[in-house]
This record gives structure tokens, sequence and C-alpha cells, in this order.
């Protein structure tokens, strides 16, 4: 199992925005935010590169996941992959830790570890997106729905992993956060 969780780890660290940026010609660290993530690769080169990011990066954690069902491994230990997928993308060890910020792995690895989860996720998305205006500030709200509900379902034993992702993740997009949040309530 140690082998797999290495495994994760290093799928982790193939950044999408990396390669797609590389495709086009463009250093995606040194635009915007230098972030190796979709909404960088979005905003810097377009829509296409941040559908082409989202997909590559939700698909590392849905690989993942596949890999840990078609060995039969506990569901606890395919979260455990889960997390070490979203800490390779957030820490890649060949860009000296300099990745992306974790939302799009997330997604994957819980989209088909968790579907009931990943639900709850989107539906406390959507649902606060109008008064939010914001897929930051709403990202907040999915994933409290996701550690509710997994309290509620009585699954925090299994997903107590992708609950560490998460905290990684929000402390991640602190300044982003902060940014929105200052955008949206305090008024100038």
């Amino acid at each position: 199992m140690l082998l797999y969780f290495l495994f994760s780890y290093l799928i982790g660290t193939l950044m999408t925005a990396w390669l797609v940026g590389k495709w086009k010609g463009v250093d995606l660290r040194k635009e915007r935010s230098g972030n190796l993530g979709a909404r960088n690769a979005g905003a810097v080169i377009g829509k296409s590169a941040f559908l082409l990011t989202f997909l590559g990066d939700a698909g590392k954690g849905a690989l993942v996941v596949f890999a840990g069902f078609h060995f039969n491994f506990p569901l606890w230990a395919v979260a455990v992959a889960g997390f070490f997928t979203v800490l390779g993308h957030l820490f890649p060890f060949w860009l000296r830790g300099s990745g992306g910020k974790g939302i799009a792995v997330f997604i994957g690895v819980t989209f088909f570890l968790t579907p009931e989860l990943f639900l709850a996720m989107f539906v406390m998305f959507i649902a606060f997106y109008p008064f939010f205006k914001s897929a930051t500030l709403c990202m907040l709200s999915a994933f409290t729905a996701f550690i509710v509900l997994a309290a509620v379902l009585q699954v925090i034993p299994i997903v107590w992993p992708l609950i560490l992702a998460i905290i990684i993740i929000v402390y991640k997009h602190r300044y982003d956060i902060e940014e929105s949040y200052a955008k949206r309530f305090v008024k100038s």
C-alpha cells in the first residue's frame, strides 16, 4: 500500500497547467497569480486552457481512486491516496513545492470516491453562488457541506484524509478568500 501512496503523490505532481503552458509557450508560474491551476491557465491562455487543466487535474484524482478500487484497497486507504494526490499537486517536489491550489484534484477524488459528499458540495456551491458571486467564497460553503454530511453519514473515519486536504486547500486559498470577502462584503 505504501507504493500506492507514493504513486498517488507522484501522479499529483504531474502539473497539467505546466504542460498546457509549455504547449502554448507560456510559463504560467510567471504570469498573473503564478499558480499552476485551472483558473490561472484560463485567465492567461483562455477558456480551452482552463478546461484542459481542470480535466487533467481532476483526472489525476480520478485515476488514483480507480487504481485503489482496482486493487481492492479499503476506502480509507483510497482516501489517504486522494490526500497524497492533492498534496502532490499543491507541493510538487520537482517545482520546489510551487504547484496549484488543489480544487480540481479534490473534485476528481470526491466525485468518484464519495459521490454523495461531492453532490452535497456541488449543491451548496450552486445554492450560495447567487449570494456570494464568488467561486472562492462558495468553495467554503461547499467544503462545509462535505464535512457536515460526512459527520451525518458517520463516514469521518473513512474520509478524514480528505478533510485534512480541505484544511490545506483553504489555507492555500487564504489570500483569495480575504480578497473575495473584501470585494463582496466590505464597502469602501
